[in-house]
């Protein structure tokens, strides 16, 4: 992470650095892995512990304290683009299922059962007084996942 820049967890918030062992070595990538204790919640699904969102969690740690102090130039450029992607992925499958819910309901309130659907109206001329509403909101959602920094001016 370079100075001065404060490291962001997978909602794009400022994070707090994982601190390693005493003697300066780094944290261990695996402890992401395991179920914190704390959430009484059991696994959904089939699947076991770690979920997919915290296999992706641990990548992302991996590359960020690992990797990229390790590289540079385009190998650093690429290893940066991979953590971004990851922290993509995160969101969406921590804000994906809410949003999708979301952004049916909108389409719903406009009459529509589908984005295609929506965007020949709009081609044609569709005059509806919620329909800006509509599309800043699904524009959120989109940048909540994308780059949450650009909700809050950053």
């Amino acid at each position: 992470m370079s100075e001065g820049r404060a490291a962001r967890d997978h909602r794009g918030a400022a994070r707090r650095e994982p601190a390693g062992p005493e003697d300066g070595t780094p944290p261990d990538p695996r402890k992401a892995l395991r179920r914190d204790p704390r959430d009484p919640s059991p696994p959904a699904g089939p699947h076991d512990v770690p979920s997919a969102a915290r296999l992706v969690a641990a990548v992302r740690d991996f590359l960020e304290s690992d990797v990229l102090p390790a590289v540079e130039g385009r190998v650093r450029f690429h290893t940066r683009v991979a953590v971004n992607v990851l922290g993509m992925v995160e969101r969406e499958l921590e804000l994906g299922p809410e949003q999708a819910v979301a952004h049916a309901d909108r389409l719903s309130g406009l009459g529509f059962a589908s984005e295609a659907e929506l965007a020949a109206a709009v081609r044609e001329g569709l005059d509806h007084p919620a329909l800006v509403a509509a599309l800043t909101e699904a524009v959120r959602d989109k940048l909540a996942v994308a780059n949450p920094a650009y909700l809050d001016g950053g």
